[in-house]
């Protein structure tokens, strides 16, 4: 009974911290169970609310707007966003080793970001005086020479990262001190209009590809910006793909020339000239 109570209680203590439920013990006399039973019910009613109050974030979902203080200051993160593209992306911890590796790469590409109009912003499960220390190792150690100019969101509570889903099945038992689950490795890219565009979702334990960020990025700028799609291990200069949905009598007033492979697999020259319009 006693390993039964442990495991049940060590489980909901993620949602009881976050309730503000204490749950006992699990070093509890075993006259003790009853209570104990109780409290780990009750702060699981509460972790199914709380994932039930959740926004289902899917592609083309509004990105959900919170308020955090970062290493830049107070945010409104909609306001942040503002006519931009932003990429939110989020750490499990600070001074942690394949973090500090993510942190800065992003760093390294943050002006090639800045020149399609894209602003980042990281998320850790830290405090703000944490992350300013932290910032000095990953500018020391990752970043060769470059400096982390964008602001990190200070989330030791979770706050964010529950709201955005960034927290795993097997995370929600593997718990810091303090009884809350850790976040995961989790990448939004969110347009101007404030929709989510794409997500990526990686374990703890496996850094993020910047340059696959980047490569995605491009495809989905392209897409909006020249009506088309992109193929598999695209990148910009490449042939792109002519919808299906586009007729090819569409196809030669929009894009000239183009090569059909099979009819509804249609390539056409990387679309430079619609792109700078």
């Amino acid at each position: 009974m006693a390993s039964t109570l442990s495991r049940t209680l060590r489980i909901a203590s993620v949602a009881g911290v976050r309730a503000g439920i204490r749950v006992a013990s699990a070093r509890a006399p075993v006259f003790g169970f009853a209570f104990a039973q109780k409290s780990a019910v009750r702060a699981f009613s509460v972790s199914r609310a709380i994932f039930d109050e959740q926004p289902r974030l899917r592609l083309g979902s509004p990105a959900p707007n919170f308020k955090a203080e970062t290493t830049h200051g107070p945010i409104d993160f909609h306001e942040f966003i503002g006519d931009s593209w932003t990429i939110l992306f989020s750490h499990p911890a600070d001074f942690t080793p394949v973090c500090t590796t993510e942190l800065g790469a992003f760093a390294q590409l943050e002006d090639e970001f800045s020149k399609r109009n894209t602003k980042l912003i990281g998320l850790s499960a830290n405090g703000l005086d944490s992350h300013e220390k932290w910032i000095e190792d990953i500018e020391e150690a990752a970043t060769n020479g470059s400096k982390v100019g964008f602001p990190i969101i200070a989330d030791p509570e979770r706050k964010v990262a529950f709201l955005y889903d960034m927290v795993d099945h097997q995370d929600l038992t593997n718990i810091d001190t303090k009884g809350i689950a850790f976040t995961i490795r989790a990448v939004f890219i969110i347009d101007p209009n404030k929709k989510i565009r794409l997500t990526m979702l990686y374990p703890a334990s496996t850094g993020r590809n910047t340059a696959e960020v980047l490569r995605v990025l491009d495809s989905l700028q392209t897409g909006d910006k020249a009506g088309v799609t992109t193929p598999i291990n695209w990148i910009p200069g490449e042939d792109v793909i002519v919808p299906p949905s586009v007729s090819n009598e569409a196809a030669a007033a929009k894009f000239g020339d183009f090569r059909a492979v099979k009819p509804y697999l249609r390539y056409t020259k990387y679309p430079a000239d619609l792109l700078k319009k």
